[in-house]
């Protein structure tokens, strides 16, 4: 089974050198993985450089763009520049992010897993933070949800979903429309992911109206983007991000900015969501 790796980078000298070393050193190796050197000021694009001289499947795009660390579009608009470069010879397109560290059987076991099911559209393992000199769970990790720092699609179900949307709400969207087409999704638990930063750790003020901006665009309506929002900003233990998360969405309905999915869409993710709301309280 064929891998295809895209990883978009920005600034991420501390960290690309130990996910390079990690995804050189798998039991299946990827077939390619391109970086995507995106507006680094820092020594990223030389460590990747470095990489690419002594691994054949490695290779480096540099592009150049903001220098805000935002999530959603750079990040998606960084990963086509890498995808663009890439044949179509291919059985799973990988986004990851640059700054994680593998288990050698990371890529054989999502592989084990995309051949025994071919209803699987996506699977991913878990990631873990590192927390007074232990690793422990990141707790936005959930078992019906794979994270944006590392996503798995095969080719089929990629597609289907008309692949990655470059905007926030990006690595959820694609996920509500794979099951949409009908696809299913897997979390393996026993792949434990290292992950060297904790997610948003980076993100700037900028971003903060964003999270209800695309809950806006993925037509969640008023009261479930209310309760995810109550429940996203609990989990980050932050007032304040709930505030930010409605005027986001209210901004966005506001300026009726468009949205990223169609109407019957929007309807299949309103059930699934009110259905798994009621299934947690049942």
């Amino acid at each position: 089974m064929n891998f295809y790796i895209v990883i978009p980078a920005h600034n991420e000298e501390s960290s690309i050198g130990a996910t390079l070393k990690s995804l050189a050193a798998q039991s299946l190796s990827p077939k390619r993985v391109v970086v995507v050197n995106d507006n680094s000021t820092d020594n990223t694009q030389n460590i990747v450089s470095a990489f690419a001289e002594k691994y054949p499947f490695i290779s480096l795009v540099n592009s150049i763009s903001s220098n805000k660390h935002l999530p959603g579009s750079k990040i998606i608009n960084a990963f086509y520049k890498g995808y663009e470069t890439l044949d179509d010879d291919y059985d799973v397109i990988c986004k990851f992010d640059a700054d994680l560290i593998f288990p050698e059987n990371y890529l054989v076991q999502l592989a084990n897993h995309f051949e025994a099911d071919n209803n699987l559209g996506m699977a991913s393992g878990f990631c873990y933070i590192e927390k007074n000199g232990d690793w422990i769970l990141e707790n936005l990790t959930r078992k019906d949800h794979i994270r944006g720092a590392l996503k798995a699609y095969r080719k089929k179900c990629f597609i289907e979903i008309g692949k990655l949307k470059p905007s926030m709400g990006w690595d959820t969207v694609d996920e509500l429309l794979a099951k949409y087409y009908g696809w299913t999704i897997l979390t393996d638990e026993t792949l434990h992911v290292k992950h060297l930063k904790p997610t948003g750790i980076s993100y700037n003020k900028a971003s903060k109206y964003l999270q209800g901006e695309a809950m806006y665009k993925m037509r969640y309506g008023f009261m479930i983007t209310l309760i995810s929002a109550a429940k996203l900003a609990y989990k980050k233990q932050s007032i304040s991000l709930f505030k930010d998360y409605m005027a986001g969405y209210f901004k966005a309905k506001k300026k009726q900015v468009d949205f990223l999915v169609n109407e019957k869409e929007g309807q299949f993710i309103r059930n699934l969501r009110w259905k798994g709301m009621r299934s947690k309280f049942s």
